[in-house]
C-alpha cells in the first residue's frame, strides 16, 4: 500500500437532503439522471448532475417496500429490488411487481445487470448474521440461477470491460471475489477472493475504463481504488463514516458518485460528522465506461401506485 495517492479535498456535497441509507447510485444515460436508493424508506430517487457537482433532485418515488438497488432498461423502465421480489416502475412512474422470490428474515441488497442485460442481486439477513446469504442471477426468461449460497452480506458488483470478469462483495468477511464470467451463457468460472481487509467493510464497488476498482469502505469513511493486481492506488476521504457505495455519472461519465448513511451511527458520531447521509461528487481524472442496461422480464403480475 506504499505510494498510494490520499485525496483529501476536492468533493463536493451533492445534495441538500440527508438519507438513512443512501445506496447503489447509478447513471441513466435515457433520461441523463443519477439514480439512487433510499433502502429502508423504499425511496427510488432521481436527479439532475450540475456543472458544479451539486444533484437537483428531482423525483422521489416510494415503492412500499425496501428498495435495495435500482437498474434502468434502455426504454426507460426501473428495475427496483424491493425486500423478496423484482419491481417494475414504468416511464410513468406506475409501480408492478413480479411474484416473489426470496422469503423469510432476509432481503434483497446490491444488485445489477450484467452485460447481457440478466438482473444478478443478493440478499442479506434481517435476523442477525448469516454465512448462507445468496447471490442470484435472473434471467430475460424469469428464471433464476443461484451463484452463491455462502455468503454473509451480498453487496457490491461489477463487471470489467472486456465483461470475462465479475466482482463482487461479501461484507462482513471482508472480501471482494473475483472469477471468469461467460455473457452467452451467464455461467460463472471458479471464485478466488481478490481483496481482503483488516479494518472497514467493503460495501459498494464500481470499475473505471483502466479496469481499476474502486470500493465504499462502510465504517472507515473512505473510497478506495485498487488496481486489477489488487494493489492500492489512491485513497478518497469522505466526511461520513458509513461510505455506502459508488458509480461514475454524467454524459462522459467523468464524475464519481459517492452514497453515505446515517445508519448505525451514534447521536455523537453525527453531531462529529453532520454530513453523514448525504451524497458526495468528485472528478477523479478517470472515467468510467458504460454499464449494462436492464434487459427487462415477462409482464409484471401485480400492480400498484407509486407515491411521490
Amino acid at each position: 500500500m506504499a505510494g498510494a495517492n490520499i485525496v483529501t479535498g476536492d468533493l463536493v456535497v451533492a445534495t441538500d437532503t440527508t438519507y438513512f441509507l443512501a445506496e447503489g447510485p447509478i447513471w441513466d444515460p435515457v433520461r441523463s439522471r443519477v439514480l439512487w436508493v433510499d433502502i429502508p424508506a423504499g425511496n427510488v430517487l432521481s436527479g439532475v448532475l450540475r456543472d458544479d457537482g451539486t444533484i437537483e433532485v428531482l423525483e422521489s418515488l416510494e415503492v412500499g417496500e425496501s428498495a435495495g438497488a435500482v437498474a434502468v432498461s434502455d426504454r426507460g423502465d426501473r428495475l427496483v429490488a424491493g425486500r423478496h421480489r423484482l419491481l417494475v416502475i414504468d416511464v410513468d412512474g406506475a409501480v408492478a411487481s413480479l411474484p416473489p422470490i426470496e422469503s423469510g428474515p432476509r432481503r434483497f441488497n446490491d444488485g445489477k445487470p450484467d452485460p447481457a442485460g440478466r438482473f444478478l442481486v443478493g440478499t442479506l439477513s434481517s435476523s442477525g448474521h448469516s454465512e448462507q446469504e445468496r447471490l442470484l442471477q435472473i434471467d430475460r426468461d424469469g428464471s433464476t440461477r443461484v451463484i452463491d449460497t455462502d455468503l454473509t452480506l451480498s453487496n457490491g458488483l461489477g463487471w470489467t470491460r472486456d465483461s470475462r470478469l465479475f466482482y463482487n462483495v461479501d461484507t462482513e468477511r471482508r472480501l471482494v471475489y473475483r472469477r471468469p464470467y461467460d455473457v452467452a451463457t451467464g455461467a460463472t468460472g471458479p471464485r478466488e477472493v481478490f481483496l481482503t481487509f483488516d479494518t472497514g467493510f467493503p460495501d459498494g464497488l464500481t470499475i473505471d475504463e483502466n479496469g481499476f476498482l474502486w470500493i465504499a469502505m462502510w465504517g472507515l469513511g473512505e473510497v478506495r481504488r485498487y488496481s486489477p493486481a489488487a494493489t492500492l492506488d489512491r485513497t478518497i476521504e469522505v466526511p461520513a463514516p458509513h461510505t455506502s457505495s459508488l458509480s461514475f455519472v454524467g454524459p462522459d461519465l467523468d464524475t464519481l458518485v459517492i452514497t453515505t448513511a446515517r445508519q448505525d451511527l451514534t447521536d455523537e458520531t453525527l453531531a462529529e460528522f453532520p454530513l453523514s447521509g448525504r451524497l458526495f461528487t468528485i472528478n477523479p481524472d478517470v472515467r468510467g465506461f458504460p454499464q449494462p442496461l436492464w434487459s427487462g422480464l415477462p409482464t409484471p403480475t401485480t400492480e400498484k401506485q407509486g407515491t411521490r
